[in-house]
């Protein structure tokens, strides 16, 4: 993405609306509005990942992190880039991750949040990661052909993220008193947020009859199966907790979200009209 800033809030560009079902009415809508919510779990999930530099428990690690924040950033950059192409007027990949206030933003809650101790950071990241691993698998086949080519790039990248995330899975889970007890408070905090991961009542179904969208509930149970037996192997057990209240899909988010924002995109803010 290039830096640009926005113009005064009186020549913005207009925000996307809140999601809409019904694609017999605006089919290029239904669908912008199913590839914002993939675009910007990505892009949030990256700045996220990309606080971590320089502050992971080693060298190699603050590389692998980096690397990772920037496929989840090249993921985004893809997405956002063909949301925008069908809205209508057109936006710019820039407009739609440096113009947006924080409620028109589609993410999940499990990305906006702040990222706790390393442990954390490793569980949010098995659990978004065996979730992309089923998503972009399925929408690999998706009758659109760009989301199709979209994800069956970003399909690689994730079957890495999910193996590194589970190597250190069960370093911490099996290793010492002090790193099973962290990781296991991890996958704690982390728990409530999945169950918003499966939530279509987004999506509008056409675009699912269609084959062009995945149902997300139908991701459930293979990502259940593919998390329990790492969880199982670092000898830790998965929560019982009572799921969070979602709502980022329609542009309901936590505190944390505007706090993140401020900082993606307050260069840009700061400097309206800039380019370098």
């Amino acid at each position: 993405m290039t830096s640009r800033v926005p113009p005064s809030s009186a020549e913005s560009p207009e925000a996307p609306s809140a999601p809409t079902r019904s694609s017999s009415e605006n089919p290029a809508r239904a669908l912008a509005d199913y590839v914002l919510g993939l675009g910007d779990d990505a892009l949030v999930a990256a700045q996220r990942m990309g606080e971590w530099i320089a502050k992971a428990p080693q060298i190699e690690e603050d590389v692998a992190l980096g690397n990772i924040a920037l496929d989840l950033l090249g993921q985004a950059r893809s997405l956002l880039t063909y949301a925008g192409s069908l809205l209508d007027p057109p936006r710019s990949e820039d407009d739609l991750a440096y113009l947006r206030e924080a409620g028109d933003f589609r993410c999940v809650h499990l990305v906006e949040r702040p990222g706790g101790d390393f442990g954390v950071a490793v569980a949010r990241l098995l659990i978004l990661s065996a979730y992309h691993c089923e998503l972009y698998a399925a929408l690999s086949a998706s009758r659109d052909g760009t989301l199709a080519g979209i994800a069956a790039k970003a399909v690689k990248e994730v079957d890495y993220h999910r193996d590194h995330a589970t190597l250190w899975t069960l370093r911490l889970g099996d290793g010492t008193n002090e790193s099973h007890t962290r990781m296991q408070a991890a996958l704690a905090a982390e728990w409530p947020y999945v169950e918003e991961l499966f939530d279509g009542s987004h999506l509008d179904p056409a675009l699912v009859q269609r084959g062009v969208a995945v149902d997300p509930a139908t991701l459930r149970t293979a990502f259940y199966r593919r998390v329990s037996q790492v969880v199982d192997q670092a000898t830790l057990v998965l929560p019982g907790t009572v799921p969070a209240e979602g709502g980022g899909r329609c542009g309901r988010h936590t505190e944390h979200l505007e706090s993140l924002l401020a900082d993606l995109q307050g260069l840009t803010r700061a400097h309206p009209g800039a380019t370098w």
